[in-house]
């Protein structure tokens, strides 16, 4: 436990601060914290199995955080069942991705380019339309 954690649970013990207020401020320390290290590796060694997205708001000014783990043998399925999609539909769903901002054509996409991707991908932060909000996507 960091000096400034103990340093929240201390003023919440003593009444200083609500659950309420000691909950944002330690979220706001993980999220300092988070940023004071640039480029740490979240991703354990050895081989991956999942794709992670998390993503940190503050909606109405309450934090909140949405965690999603996605196992990437589900992708990999995903990836070897778009050879059974139809031509039509893939050049419909790469101009819709492509208009979205996603510049991937998923006629082209193969298993071992996952496997490429999923190797080289680090911890990423993305900044989304809202300045009170970051999306994170990384392996584990």
């Amino acid at each position: 436990m960091t000096e400034q954690r103990k340093d929240i649970l201390d003023m919440l013990a003593a009444g200083k601060i609500t659950a309420e207020e000691a909950e944002q401020l330690i979220a706001a320390l993980e999220r300092d914290q988070a940023s004071a290290v640039p480029g740490h590796d979240t991703r354990p060694k050895g081989k991956v199995k999942y794709l992670r997205v998390v993503v940190d708001a503050t909606d109405n000014g309450e934090p909140s955080r949405v965690n999603v783990r996605v196992p990437l043998q589900l992708l990999r399925a995903g990836v070897r069942l778009a050879a059974l999609v139809p031509p039509q539909a893939l050049v419909k769903a790469n101009a819709s991705l492509s208009d979205s901002g996603v510049p991937i054509d998923l006629t082209q996409l193969k298993p071992e380019q996952l496997e490429a991707l999923v190797e080289h991908l680090d911890d990423v932060t993305v900044e989304v339309d809202s300045p009170d909000a970051t999306v994170r996507v990384f392996c584990e």
